[in-house]
């Protein structure tokens, strides 16, 4: 969608002349020597096939139309055997980095309020023959302390080195590493611990005292705490038989070790390497069981997607390595001799929480080449640079859209824009650091005028990736030189999609022009199903006649004609109103979220009314600044709480709904305001930022009996 400016039409005629000369001088020369001609010639070839000409036939991609991909590298056919070959081949290369903190202050806010801010370092790299070396002497520290091979050790730590050294020596070591997210709830840890049985955790100092020390009693098991950054400060609440070590601690125990008569139990394809616990988005955190030929199939499907992969990329990592998408995408670089820069969100860019101002933040320093996000965020940067383009000059503001529009055109046919994006979009572009050259987005799904605005401001492919836990994070990837929006892309070379009819809501693959359907995914990437929980590995998982397993993921898709995917709704989304209509709730938080005045929004509706609501969280300068114009004067709380406010955020909704083409019964009758955001610590969205509906009702249910009262 292209940005409104206001200028006078003789001169944008001019304008527009001028455009149309500069283009016409450059085409030749472009034509010439410009790479991108080819590039024009992939985005519109066929990416994937059906396999036979029956309706529900599976898509596999056009590179892998007779067999699927399962292996990186021939011989290496568990994870051990994969960082072993890039240890060989890349030795004395940077591998892993982290900033060194200078410095931290506390900073009094005008509230009251006291925020930690830090002033950090350089980076500082461990080779991989320093990572294979500490994964070892971890490895064999915990074989010191009583572990068994195929037996469960729980990690339960923030993004860092030390998580993926720890995660390298159980792999090594055939231990079933646990994974939980950071910022689980004390229950749904107190699950994963027991229900795993496992006896040693590897945990933070920060996350020992914030969140084990509440409920490492109600964990009759546990028998070893290692904390990955030091020795932790006294705890005298410690049950009898704990005891607590240092990472550091257990690497000199397995220095020490003798483990020349000792034969290692090396894994094999088929064993567990990871039982991930999802985030709990439709309830309680479920363990997925992902072995080592699931985790190296999915990789190898994903690094096909990324070309000239290697030893001059730069990977940023900061989200969750307990989510799927981030330790699937640290796995695809370990392995091709890419450098892992560590981040969390709060030091991310200059403007992060935690960043002191004036200082650095780590993108700026990194500078990666490539990068993971969920939707969450690049709605946040693009919400932020909108917010900061309405603030500029009138010349300045119709500049900045002259530009996003013409090169809006120009990628819709496939042309570069070297000048907008070296005198308009550079400053955007440094953001992120300025070396950005692959965007990737999974998680949930990224809305069309998010992903085109990633593309135009810096300058890279935005690739959507779909994929589940339960599919070992691979699915989908769009091409980089497909710049098509709203779609996820083509399946991976290491699996096969089809689509299975589902009647209730009306889709089936025998659709024209489109088929559609509940998208199933098959391969060897497919897990092996929940952890004690056979009931719902029978729902979810499917064997057919060949013995090739399927996943039912719940998400309806169609396929268009150049064999890409498109994610159109989601089963447990769908809610039947009173007089019979179905509302995609997905569909309707789609079309609103990006709106200015939205931070974020959920929608509800009730089989037992007619009328669909919501909640929002507003963004507070946007209300505020509504609230200036109707007059309204109150603290943040009375303007969020404010009915006649609600009934002002309606009419924008009301609005932007039409616009997006809602149908009337689609578009939110009532609203609660929230003047508090949704984080994963709230417990309200997941680590990727994903509404836990279930939660967010009990949250809200006094507010839904008002609204439908």
């Amino acid at each position: 969608m292209k940005l409104k400016h206001n200028i006078n039409p003789v001169l944008l005629q001019f304008i527009n002349f001028i455009i149309l000369v500069y283009s016409f001088v450059t085409y030749i020369p472009w034509y010439i020597f410009s790479g991108s001609r080819q590039a024009i010639a992939k985005a519109k070839q066929v990416k994937a096939k059906p396999v036979n000409n029956k309706p529900g036939g599976a898509y596999r991609s056009v590179n892998s139309l007779h067999c699927l991909a399962s292996v990186l590298y021939p011989g290496c056919d568990t994870l051990d055997k994969v960082f072993k070959y890039a240890k060989t081949k890349f030795k004395d290369k940077k591998l892993l980095g982290t900033r060194e903190i200078l410095k931290e202050e506390d900073e009094i806010q005008p509230s009251g309020k006291v925020f930690k801010k830090v002033i950090l370092g350089k980076y500082t790299w461990l080779s991989y023959e320093d990572v294979y070396i500490k994964a070892v002497n971890f490895g064999n520290g915990l074989a010191v302390l009583g572990q068994q091979p195929k037996t469960n050790i729980a990690i339960f730590c923030e993004t860092r080195a030390e998580w993926m050294i720890a995660a390298q020596a159980c792999f090594m070591c055939n231990y079933q590493l646990v994974t939980l997210y950071a910022t689980l709830g004390g229950p749904a840890i107190v699950h994963g611990l027991n229900e795993t049985e496992v006896t040693t955790i590897i945990t933070s100092k920060e996350l020992m005292q914030t969140k084990l020390k509440e409920i490492v009693s109600q964990v009759p098991l546990l028998r070893h705490i290692i904390t990955v950054d030091g020795k932790p400060t006294t705890w005298s609440e410690f049950p009898k038989g704990v005891i607590v070590h240092t990472m550091a601690s257990v690497q000199a125990m397995g220095a020490k070790a003798d483990t020349g008569n000792k034969q290692q139990a090396r894994p094999v394809p088929s064993d567990i390497a990871v039982i991930m616990y999802t985030s709990g988005s439709t309830g309680v955190p479920k363990g997925v069981m992902i072995s080592h030929c699931n985790i190296i199939a999915g990789i190898t499907g994903m690094a096909e997607r990324i070309p000239n992969l290697g030893e001059k990329d730069i990977y940023i990592g900061y989200l969750p390595l307990a989510h799927v998408l981030e330790l699937s995408a640290e796995l695809v670089c370990l392995s091709h001799g890419c450098r892992i820069g560590y981040s969390s969100p709060q030091t991310l860019a200059d403007q992060s929480s935690k960043i002191k101002k004036g200082s650095k933040g780590d993108v700026t320093t990194l500078k990666p080449t490539l990068m993971a996000a969920v939707p969450e965020i690049m709605d946040r940067i693009y919400k932020n640079v909108m917010n900061k383009v309405n603030e500029m000059t009138s010349f300045q503001r119709n500049l900045f859209i002259l530009a996003y529009n013409y090169k809006m055109e120009q990628i819709s046919k496939g042309y570069t824009t070297p000048l907008c994006d070296s005198l308009i979009f550079r400053k955007v572009r440094m953001l992120l650091g300025g070396k950005i050259r692959i965007l990737l987005c999974g998680g949930a799904p990224l809305s069309a005028a998010t992903q085109r605005f990633m593309n135009i401001c810096f300058c890279c492919p935005v690739g959507q990736g779909y994929g589940l836990t339960e599919s070992a994070g691979a699915g989908t990837i769009t091409e980089v030189w497909d710049y098509a929006t709203g779609r996820v892309g083509a399946p991976l070379v290491c699996c096969e999609i089809k689509l299975m009819n589902w009647e209730e809501g009306g889709y089936y693959n025998t659709d024209k022009p489109y088929p559609r359907g509940e998208i199933l995914i098959g391969g060897q990437n497919v897990t092996v199903g929940y952890y004690k929980n056979e009931v719902r590995t029978k729902k979810d998982f499917t064997v057919d006649e060949n013995g090739q397993r399927w996943l039912h993921t719940g998400d309806i898709g169609e396929f268009h004609q150049d064999g890409c995917l498109k994610i159109i709704d989601r089963k447990k989304d769908l809610v039947k109103l009173q007089a019979g209509e179905y509302v995609s709730l997905g569909k309707v938080e789609a079309a609103l979220k990006n709106l200015p005045l939205v931070d974020n929004i959920c929608a509800y509706a009730s089989s037992f009314h007619s009328y669909v609501i919501g909640f929002v969280v507003p963004n507070q300068k946007e209300l505020a600044e509504l609230a200036r114009k109707k007059g309204f004067k109150g603290t943040w709380e009375e303007i969020c709480n404010s009915p006649e406010m609600e009934k002002e955020v309606l009419k924008v909704l009301a609005e932007a709904a039409m616009a997006a083409n809602l149908e009337k019964f689609e578009i939110p009758v009532k609203i609660r305001l929230s003047p508090d955001p949704w984080t994963p610590e709230t417990g309200l969205v997941t680590d990727a930022f994903k509404l836990k509906r279930k939660e967010l009702t009990a949250y809200y249910q006094m507010d839904i009996d008002r609204m439908y009262g």
